[in-house]
């Protein structure tokens, strides 16, 4: 399990503009990594909207978020646009970059059992340190997380 003070783990996945995006291409800036089930669903949507509102505050404060699901990069292109997100969307069809942060797991849904995502956030520092990680958040609490560096 990660904790705050480990090295982030490290991700080379494609974006939902076709390039493909490594955790390092930030190193020496500070990072929000989300992990959200699918996109254009409700909770998923209203945790993207909640970041997208703070935009401004967050950029000011230095801060990058990218937002990570198994959904296609064609799908996150079109989640992207539809509701004019300004930050990075990635695709882990694998659930590689989910699995090394802790949020891919048994979830149970109308007493049916299987894996998929958990919804999920780390706040990554400059040096690639985890500052910040929580599974199991409720949509509006990634939003939140940067008001970990608020204060710098």
């Amino acid at each position: 399990m990660l904790k705050p003070g480990g090295t982030a783990p490290g991700f080379a996945l494609p974006s939902d503009q076709g390039k493909v995006v490594q955790l390092k291409d930030w190193r020496g800036k500070r990072v929000i990594v989300y992990f959200y089930p699918k996109a254009d669903t409700p909770g998923c949507t209203k945790q993207a909207c909640a970041l997208r509102d703070i935009g401004p505050q967050i950029a000011d404060a230095g801060v990058t978020v990218i937002g990570i699901s198994p959904d296609s990069p064609e799908k996150l292109a079109k989640f992207r646009a539809k509701y004019e997100l300004e930050f990075v969307l990635l695709s882990d069809p694998e659930h590689e970059a989910a699995e090394a942060y802790g949020a891919w797991g048994e979830k149970s849904m109308y007493g049916k059992t299987y894996r998929g995502i958990i919804r999920s956030h780390a706040a990554i520092d400059e040096n690639g340190k985890i500052a910040a990680i929580k599974n199991k958040v409720k949509p509006l609490e990634t939003a939140e997380l940067w008001e970990h560096w608020k204060a710098d």
